[in-house]
């Protein structure tokens, strides 16, 4: 049975789309450098909206500081963009998922190699 979208579940989508724009076309600091959202969570009550993202080639921190610091004028930028009573105040949070991916590939990687050497060394 498919789970029912909540509200808070359709505005942190709406949010989303939106922030990627915003961060894309209006954000306009050189020290930002590729930013992926990779997910937004808002508060039951809508006051807070949690954003997830990742860095290609940056400093997953420094990128936090100008997107805190960008927090004010994003959030007046998408009450215009999304008709809500209260916008939430933004939050920025660095998804390390995608690291741990990688690093799990990676890791997956080696132990298959090992394994195929091992094979290989048994074999002979």
């Amino acid at each position: 049975m498919p789970k029912d979208f909540s509200r808070s579940d359709r505005v942190a989508q709406q949010i989303q789309r939106e922030l990627a724009e915003l961060l894309q076309m209006e954000i306009k600091d050189p020290r930002l450098g590729f930013v992926t959202l990779t997910g937004v969570e808002v508060s039951r009550d809508m006051s807070h909206a949690k954003v997830f993202y990742t860095v290609l080639n940056g400093d997953g921190e420094e990128t936090r500081r100008i997107l805190q610091r960008s927090a004010g004028f994003l959030r007046s930028e998408l009450s215009r963009r999304i008709k809500l009573f209260k916008m939430p105040e933004l939050h920025f949070d660095y998804d390390h998922s995608v690291e741990r991916g990688l690093s799990l590939d990676k890791l997956i990687d080696e132990a298959v190699k090992t394994r195929a050497a091992d094979d290989d060394s048994e074999a002979q």
